[in-house]
Order: structure tokens, then sequence, then C-alpha cells
């Protein structure tokens, strides 16, 4: 997949889909829409060209740890691929290191990474673990990912308050039950 971005490609495709459907693109609320929607999907969709390394910017580090790492609530906003509309909630990432942990940070800029790109939550809840595990060297890693998805909620079935769980457990996570029921517990507790 090619990491270039043709912002001005895009915006006139744009132009081309809103006279596919009906409007009028010189009418005033239209004329910089095309722009404006080119620069927000080349935001919303940056993770196909951002380097892991780059956001990671070293930040692993030796720790004699084997602690169970927790950070829970980081926001997840990401597109459908399906049908391209957003879905977004929160995502809880533990993790029980060996010898490295990761800079808090990253956590969040490794959801970010696999997010900002179309998806479906099912393989970015499996690509954060997966990462989050090739990085630190983690004994186990549990990803558990909680979203609203506008193709749910504003088109189709029209569900208003649906929400879709996912998880994904490696290592000793997925091993061990204990280990995985102490994470659960853990993420499920409220928020101070």
């Amino acid at each position: 997949m090619s990491k270039d971005y043709n912002r001005s490609r895009v915006a006139e495709l744009i132009r081309q889909l809103l006279v596919e459907i009906g409007e009028d693109t010189d009418r005033e609320g239209l004329q910089r829409t095309p722009e404006r929607v080119a620069k927000s999907f080349e935001y919303l969709t940056s993770g196909y060209r951002a380097d892991m390394d780059t956001l990671i910017n070293n930040a692993l580090f030796e720790a004699a740890t084997n602690n169970m790492i927790i950070c829970r609530d980081i926001e997840v906003y990401s597109l459908c691929e399906h049908h391209m509309l957003p879905f977004y909630g929160r995502c809880h990432i533990g993790y029980i290191a060996r010898k490295k942990v990761l800079g808090l940070s990253k956590l969040a800029r490794i959801v970010d990474y696999y997010a900002r790109r179309l998806q479906i939550q099912e393989r970015l809840t499996a690509q954060v673990a997966r990462r989050v595990m090739d990085l630190t060297g983690a004994e186990g890693v549990g990803v558990v990912m909680e979203c609203k998805h506008l193709c749910m909620m504003m088109r189709g079935v029209e569900k208003q308050n649906s929400i879709m769980t996912t998880s994904s457990v490696l290592g000793s996570f997925h091993n061990d039950d204990p280990t995985r029921a102490e994470f659960m517990n853990l993420i499920a507790k409220p928020t101070p």
C-alpha cells in the first residue's frame, strides 16, 4: 500500500461523489467541502502512512518487574471498512512485563496507529494486542475494546445503544484463567 496521500486527487473524487448523489458543488456550503473532506481523510487514515518506530520513539525501558500493567479507557476512533462510518469507544490494555515496559503514552499511540485506517473492531483489537506483545516480549497481553458503531446507529438496524465488545488475550492472559480473570476484574472497576 502506498504511503503517499494525494489530497488534491481525493478532493476531486469527493467532488465527483457529491455530484453523483445529486448535490451542487458550486453552492456556498459545498464549495470547499471536497478539500475539507480530503484533509479530514488524510488524518483519519494516517495509520497507513505512520511509522511505528517513530511513534514508539525508543520509549521501551528495561524494568525488573513482572507486575500487571494496565491502561484503561484509551479513547478509540476509527472508520468501519464496510461503510466508512465511524466507530468509537474505549480500549483497555494490560500486560505482564518480563524485562521491558513501554512508555505509557505509547499504548495510546499504538491504538491510534491501527485505528487510523479502515478497520473492523475485531482486527483492531487483535493488532493492538499483538503489537504490545511483540514490542515488550511480555509474558501475556490482554486488550478489550468497547465501541459504538455508527453503521449500526444511523443506518441499517438503527440501534442507538448497542455496544460491541471485543477482546484479544495472548500468552498468560490466554493460558492462565486467574491471570485473565484478574485483568477483566481490574478493567471492570469504576473509573475514580
